[in-house]
């Protein structure tokens, strides 16, 4: 068996380059007995190139990423002459946003007979709010108080308690509590549940953003909720409602159906 090392070359400008071969060096050449239908590890001494960095940060294939690198314009590959480590950055983040927008349409969840137990609501971390800097008191909460995490979490939980005529209770979920998705674990912000026969959806799953313009959200994080949505549908059916909302106005505009 022959193996050959091979290197990046010291200057690589152009995706012609990646193209013709010309972007890398071969370096020296070893012949190794190996024994039938045996495996060897090729040496790791290959310096890490472009390529790749980018199939360790995607997880494709080398000749996957030679494909897509292949197929950008030439005044875009032009950015990686100028500074590689952003161009590395942006271009797996983008890879990855739309290997999770693939994903997603074929994921599903089915339901066990596993569940969370109660101590995720007493772990210590619930222990580290400060009242007046992340905490404030409540009624309606799970506890008497709410811990939260933005200024936009704080004002939704203060309607939250101003709206007492309409939610029967509600609990900021912690981090313990989250969902497994193919890109990684997601953690809704709140459970809720409003009076019966005041709404048409009783249990509701949300999370607040401050922002919902067409979902500014990143494509990684679309994809956790759409998959939030399917788990919902999936352990629940129509018994709890989940939905990314903005404010308790669009909740409310949900719930009431």
């Amino acid at each position: 068996m022959n193996i050959s090392t091979g290197m990046q070359a010291d200057t690589l400008t152009s995706k012609q380059q990646l193209t013709d071969g010309t972007g890398f060096t071969q370096g020296y050449t070893v012949r190794e007995e190996i024994a039938p239908y045996g495996k060897k590890d090729a040496p790791q001494s290959v310096r890490c190139d472009l390529v790749g960095k980018l199939t360790a940060d995607t997880g494709l294939t080398r000749h996957a990423i030679v494909t897509i690198l292949t197929g950008i314009k030439p005044t875009t590959f032009d950015l990686f002459r100028m500074n590689p480590e952003e161009f590395i950055l942006r271009t797996a983040r983008l890879i990855n946003e739309q290997k999770a927008t693939t994903i997603i349409e074929h994921v599903s969840y089915n339901k066990l007979e596993e569940h969370y137990s109660t101590d995720i609501f007493t772990a210590p971390e619930l222990r580290r709010g400060v009242r007046g800097v992340n905490a404030m008191p409540a009624e309606r909460h799970l506890y008497d108080h709410v811990i939260y995490d933005s200024t936009n979490e704080k004002e939704f939980a203060e309607k939250l308690e101003e709206h007492r005529g309409e939610v029967e209770v509600y609990v900021k979920l912690p981090r313990g509590f989250y969902i497994s998705t193919p890109v990684g674990r997601y953690n809704p912000d709140w459970a809720i549940a409003f009076r019966s026969g005041k709404v048409k959806h009783v249990y509701f799953v949300a999370e607040t953003k401050g922002s919902m313009s067409s979902l500014q959200l990143r494509a990684i994080e679309q994809a956790k909720k759409e998959c939030a949505a399917k788990h919902f549908r999936a352990v629940s059916g129509e018994g709890v409602t989940y939905s990314v909302v903005s404010d308790y106005e669009k909740l409310w505009e949900i719930v009431r159906g």
